[in-house]
């Protein structure tokens, strides 16, 4: 099926029943961000919240840390019935914890959904790509070199997320070049095999630094499993202007991303600049990985469980998928944290091994079902 415009291409359309609207000149258009999945995702930020935490070590009544969370905001003062100890707890232990992985969890969403776009692949991920294997160079590099002592992911210096940055921007060029590497075009193929070659590449390089400072290896080695453990609010204020101007840029690109999976033609003969935006989105989502990758370590597989769950429930629209993929990505990390540092309590397990134990399976899924699509 196809929909046409005076003076343009067909444009190829393939709707899906509950996925498209019609607009008053009978064309086909993806549907837009529904209102009761929008609802369904502050819902889920919002049980996530709780959730974490009322649970953990110590039980808390969910009612009584929901008040203590309202009189956190100006001028609501309610009877929570925790004691000073407890309330300690809630906000200044779990609470910046479960923000953190709001924050990490919605920008690992939102770069996987965004690489997805660019690259026209559902199978594209930031770790797939090589992006958060530079991104874990840099922060090594960092902190490996560092000559302070104690635990080298706490109170990061300002300059982490930058050397992370530069390391997953860096990453990103070099899978991009050597996907078309001896004449051959870009395809979603050709590009998972240059990130896959480029992350063990990069890996080998952050292996050899890691050896080279061995006193530091255990600090480095915990952070690479992926952990919220030594998360406060330090670590939250220091990704938060990432995280923002990562969301603000991709959220703002979304109506793009679905103009793009038609082709570079058609989007051009719409008025677009289809290499500008795929430059502006590679960037902006390797920013929020590289913020991500800093605070939190290698967390794998949020990038492709969140945005194709949501693909193939709420529609196949970017406009609906990456504000979702923003709340339900926040609320999975948060999810996924909680049973972390519950399952084998009171010892925690590594955020990454929890996400890789539900994210292979599912790729696994999403590679039998997935359908290539060239550029």
């Amino acid at each position: 099926m196809t929909r046409t415009a005076p003076g343009d291409a067909a444009v190829p359309a393939a709707p899906v029943a509950g996925n498209t609207d019609v607009d008053q000149n009978h064309r086909v258009r993806p549907a837009g961000l529904r209102p009761l999945w929008l609802l369904g995702g502050v819902v889920a930020v919002v049980v996530a919240v709780i959730v974490g935490l009322a649970f953990g070590p110590v039980t808390l009544p969910p009612g009584s840390v929901a008040a203590e969370v309202l009189n956190l905001l100006p001028g609501v003062h309610i009877h929570s019935g925790l004691t000073d100890r407890e309330v300690a707890i809630v906000t200044e232990l779990r609470l910046p914890r479960v923000v953190l992985g709001l924050l990490v969890g919605a920008m690992l969403a939102v770069a996987g959904a965004a690489y997805q776009g660019v690259f026209r692949n559902p199978l594209a991920d930031p770790h797939l790509l090589g992006v958060a294997a530079g991104a874990g160079l840099g922060v090594t590099a960092v902190v490996a070199t560092r000559t302070t002592t104690g635990d080298a992911t706490s109170n990061l210096p300002i300059g982490v997320p930058l050397a992370a940055f530069v390391g997953a921007v860096t990453a990103v060029a070099l899978t991009w070049l050597l996907g078309a590497a001896g004449g051959r075009s870009r395809t979603p193929a050709t590009l998972i095999l240059a990130g896959v070659a480029v992350s063990a590449f990069l890996s080998a390089v952050q292996t050899y630094l890691m050896q080279r400072h061995v006193d530091s290896l255990r600090e480095v080695y915990s952070w690479l499993l992926g952990r919220l453990a030594t998360a406060g609010w330090h670590d939250v204020l220091l990704v938060l202007p990432y995280a923002a101007v990562t969301c603000a840029i991709v959220l703002a690109h979304r109506r793009e991303l679905d103009v793009l999976t038609v082709g570079d033609e058609e989007a051009t003969s719409l008025g677009l600049h289809p290499q500008r935006s795929r430059y502006l989105l590679l960037v902006a989502a390797s920013l929020g990985t590289a913020a991500a990758v800093s605070v939190s370590g290698l967390i794998g597989f949020v990038g492709i469980i969140v945005p194709h769950t949501l693909r193939l429930l709420a529609g196949a629209s970017y406009r609906s998928i990456l504000p979702l993929s923003l709340l339900f990505g926040g609320a999975f990390l948060a999810f996924t944290d909680l049973t972390a540092r519950t399952i084998a309590g009171p010892a925690e397990i590594p955020i990454g091994v929890v996400t890789a134990f539900l994210g292979a399976p599912f790729f696994v899924l999403v590679l039998r079902n997935s359908r290539w699509v060239s550029p």
